[in-house]
């Protein structure tokens, strides 16, 4: 009896060791299209320590497009010890995103273990900022330019009650940004708001506020989104032009080269989707703005292509390509390339 014991007992380790063994060589995926249970966090919790980088959907769109989820996952690539967090209009607290798809651009981005979701309330963001009363005045119908006027205003107070780093969802970003306070030169003596970082309650940003509703007109794209970043600069600063790859500094803040965010200037944003001999490798950039609001074609990423923005997407988000890109119908134009070559 004893010795039927020790053969049963002997047989129940052995399987325990194999199924243990099986398991240790399975991959531990930070990017696994499998939703990931993360525990009930709130903005404070996830964002108190100004080191978020922040994406910003004002329209009420659940389902964001490819270049979209291909911002944040590879914001969520290069910086994995940082928390990701995209505010998006359309989700409300109760908002149920379908977590059963794979192949859903909410599903693929909740199952990034640094990256959450959370609604864009605009009434409490504003609480406590400038912001708020011109946007109780406001007549948003009447705005020509809203959904680009209330993500110009949200960003704001985002880095003013959080800060971090705020990015445009057409953004891909390649290599970490160095510094910690900075904005990004579209061009000599003029900048940009698509990309910047402050900490959180940096005077910078409460000035930005300030000159947004006092200097506010909806008519004029840009007024309270780059125009603004460079009518603050020149209130502290004499711009010059940049030198080779150098950045300048303005008050302890850095004004970052325009090769560091935009490489392609907007009157080439075509390149992006063109094929090109010898691919770049953007070595004095930490990250590619592709300028989709000049897309008015929606050219988008087409599988097999070879184009640059294809070839980005394969390198800096693959998981967006595998899942949104490359789908069923571009999974066998990626096999029959693969046969042929």
């Amino acid at each position: 009896m004893l010795k039927e014991i020790q053969i049963v007992l002997c047989f129940f380790f052995v399987c325990v060791f194999v199924i243990l063994y099986e398991f240790s060589l399975q991959p531990v995926c930070v990017f696994s299209r499998k939703p990931i249970a993360k525990p009930f966090l709130t903005e404070e919790d996830v964002m108190n320590q100004s080191r978020s980088v922040i994406f910003v959907e004002t329209t009420d769109r659940l389902q964001p497009p490819p270049l979209v989820a291909c911002s944040v996952e590879s914001a969520a690539r290069i910086y994995p010890d940082r928390p990701v967090v995209f505010f998006m209009k359309g989700l409300k607290n109760n908002t149920r995103l379908d977590s059963n798809s794979t192949s859903s651009a909410s599903s693929l981005l909740s199952a990034m273990k640094n990256v959450f979701l959370f609604p864009l309330q605009m009434e409490s963001l504003f609480q406590g900022t400038p912001l708020l009363p011109w946007y109780h005045k406001v007549n948003a119908a009447q705005e020509k330019h809203w959904v680009h006027i209330i993500s110009d205003a949200s960003r704001l107070a985002l880095l003013w009650k959080y800060g971090g780093i705020y990015m445009d969802t057409d953004v891909i970003s390649i290599r970490p940004i160095p510094v910690a306070k900075f904005l990004a030169a579209q061009a000599s003596q003029f900048s940009s708001n698509g990309i910047l970082g402050f900490p959180h309650h940096h005077w910078f940003i409460w000035d930005c506020m300030e000159d947004f509703v006092e200097n506010y007109n909806g008519g004029i794209w840009g007024n309270q989104g780059p125009m603004l970043m460079t009518r603050r600069l020149r209130a502290l600063c004499t711009l010059t032009d940049f030198h080779n790859v150098e950045d300048l500094s303005c008050q302890n803040i850095s004004f970052l080269h325009p090769q560091r965010f935009y490489p392609i200037a907007y009157e080439g944003w075509r390149q992006y989707y063109e094929i090109w001999e010898t691919s770049p490798d953007f070595s004095n950039s930490y990250a590619l703005h592709l300028w989709n609001f000049m897309n008015q074609e929606h050219k988008p990423v087409v599988a097999g292509s070879n184009t640059l923005v294809e070839n980005l997407f394969k390198t800096h988000c693959p998981t967006t390509y595998k899942a949104l890109i490359l789908g069923t119908e571009g999974l066998d134009v990626h096999l029959h390339q693969n046969k042929t070559e």
